[in-house]
């Protein structure tokens, strides 16, 4: 029996709530892949940032191209060794100027120099690179662009380097003086998703009826509509929303150790010179019984299911504010918050707890990335369809070392980028030519960006190594 053909911006419709598909191939061609190369899906971007940046001697591989070794922190990524790239020696030049972390995070996306002040008046000097695809080809999706992260914002002054903290809570600006508002509660985010009435509201109760129940009379329409195939698909589909939904449900009866009671990160705070009153929660997490892995992974399935559904093309999200105290006593072998640990002076049992913090962090990174791989998407998967970037602003904490910044780069995007190697570049390559590349193949090409020299090569060239050092 044939099909009849649907738009790709068919949606499924209930009280309140606008619900986004993924591709299905009832769905018209000539609409499912609007403003991208004849045949192909649209290619998705998502950065995600780690503060405090890693232990420098247990991050970069042994061996370059293909021949090459995961180092330590590296190891979780094994499973998808052959799907990324570990890039090497990338420098971002703007941010060596200025004291401690702040002139690092801040610029990470955007290639510039900020301003220094303690106040509101803040000034990052160009805008970052996400949000340069958000304004160029946003207006494709529903969603120009999505911003995560699970800290709060944080606004006391730095005493220590003469800073405002807000610097280091923000790595997308849509203008050179403005920062991007991040969502940090996975309820309100879920309801930026899918609740058509949640823009400019607190969101949904917790309490409301399914969104999955309130879209069921359209559901079971559609599904009459499409084939066999596409069934299968909406049914995997509904059941990872219905599982990051009942993931995000609120459990009042269980409690866990938040930021603000959490001790050690209290004491940090008041030592960097901010006062705990200043340190909201408005995500109200202290109210949410899930753990801090959980938090992160549910944010990230939050994300997938945009790239998924085409409701945006690209996302950032941020695993903590840069000077993040976070506790991290939840991982064996870890007893301390994550801005103590940083600060190492090379002793061995801080330097092994650093370590176990970045391999915690690639951990959450693979998760994303084989949620993103179980996505098939026409030839491929959501993940070959896909640039998937993980970096930190320092390469260790303790010296704030600009240099050879810690980047890994996963997805083929749309089968433009070889993986499955180790690229070590000269010394102070600019990290902004691999943004440039990245830009390129987000259909928002530019002749400059930052420091940038050109495009990153290497990307596509599956038999570059990059420079090679020898004896």
């Amino acid at each position: 029996m044939a099909r009849e053909s649907i738009s790709r911006r068919t949606v499924l419709k209930g009280m309140g709530v606008t619900m986004f598909l993924p591709m299905l191939d009832a769905m018209d061609p000539a609409t499912a892949l609007a403003a991208t190369p004849a045949g192909k899906a649209p290619t998705r971007m998502a950065v995600l940032y780690m503060p405090n940046g890693v232990n420098p001697k247990a991050w970069t591989p042994n061996g370059a191209g293909s021949a090459f070794e995961l180092s330590e922190i590296l190891k979780p990524l094994a499973p998808h060794k052959s799907e990324i790239l570990v890039l090497t020696q990338l420098m971002n030049k703007q941010s060596i100027e200025g004291d401690g972390h702040y002139v690092k995070v801040a610029p990470f996306l955007t290639g510039t120099h900020i301003t220094k002040t303690t106040g509101a008046d803040l000034r990052c000097g160009g805008v970052s690179m996400d949000q340069l695809v958000a304004q160029r080809i946003g207006n494709l999706t529903p969603l120009p662009s999505l911003e995560l992260s699970v800290e709060p914002v944080t606004s006391y002054v730095d005493v220590n380097v003469g800073y405002t903290a807000l610097y280091g809570s923000h790595i997308s600006w849509s203008t050179p003086a403005t920062p991007v508002t991040r969502e940090i509660n996975p309820q309100l985010a879920f309801d930026r998703l899918f609740r058509s009435n949640s823009a400019g509201n607190k969101g949904a109760s917790p309490n409301d009826k399914s969104i999955l129940d309130l879209v069921l009379d359209d559901a079971k329409r559609l599904q009459g509509r499409v084939g066999k195939a596409d069934q299968l698909k909406l049914e995997e589909y509904f059941g990872a929303v219905r599982s990051v939904e009942k993931r995000i449900a609120f459990d009042k009866s269980r409690r866990r150790e938040e930021y603000l009671d959490d001790p050690l990160a209290r004491k940090e705070i008041e030592q960097l010179g901010g006062r705990i009153k200043d340190y909201q929660d408005p995500g109200k997490a202290s109210e949410r019984g899930i753990n801090h892995t959980e938090q992160i992974r549910i944010m990230m399935d939050l994300m997938v299911l945009a790239f998924w559904t085409d409701s945006t093309r690209v996302a950032t999200f941020m695993f903590g504010n840069e000077v993040s105290g976070k506790n991290f006593s939840f991982l064996d072998g870890v007893s301390g918050g994550f801005h103590q640990i940083s600060h190492h002076e090379n002793d061995a049992s801080k330097m092994e707890e650093y370590k176990k913090i970045n391999v915690w962090h690639m951990q959450q990174y693979a998760y994303m990335l084989e949620r993103m791989r179980g996505i098939k998407e026409g030839n491929g998967t959501l993940l070959d369809n896909s640039m998937v970037m993980i970096g930190s602003g320092m390469k260790d904490g303790n010296a704030h070392r600009p240099y050879d910044l810690p980047i890994v780069l996963a997805g083929r995007a749309g089968g433009s980028i070889a993986t499955g190697r180790h690229l070590a570049y000269e010394e102070k390559t600019p990290l902004c030519n691999l943004y440039r590349a990245m830009l390129r193949r987000m259909n928002c090409p530019v002749k400059e960006f930052g420091d940038s020299t050109g495009e990153l090569p290497g990307l596509s060239d599956s038999l570059y190594k990059g420079v090679v050092k020898t004896a």
